[in-house]
């Protein structure tokens, strides 16, 4: 007998839900202190996960939530890719 595998799950930064990980937008801060947004989502780098619903989004940039999930003041074109990237995202 096989054992199942495990689906990473992992909590949004704004709802709080347990989310499969491959479902979440993750935005990492690199080893070289930038921000950018991975679509491997295996970069090195702490990461924050957002879900994909356009409420939570909307919250997040409203609310500048990234910048608790780091601890640390986030430059607002961080939020502005953001917003590019989900509108990307939401389009294909």
């Amino acid at each position: 007998m096989e054992k199942a595998k495990s689906v990473p799950m992992r909590m949004c930064i704004v709802c709080k839900n347990m989310i499969p990980k491959k479902q979440l937008l993750r935005i990492v801060r690199g080893v070289d202190g930038n921000y950018f947004f991975d679509r491997t989502l295996k970069a090195n780098g702490r990461g924050a996960y957002l879900c994909d619903n356009p409420e939570c989004v909307e919250k997040c940039l409203k609310k500048k939530m990234i910048n608790h999930a780091f601890r640390t003041q986030i430059p607002d074109e961080v939020y502005a890719a953001l917003s590019e990237e989900y509108e990307n995202r939401k389009n294909s």
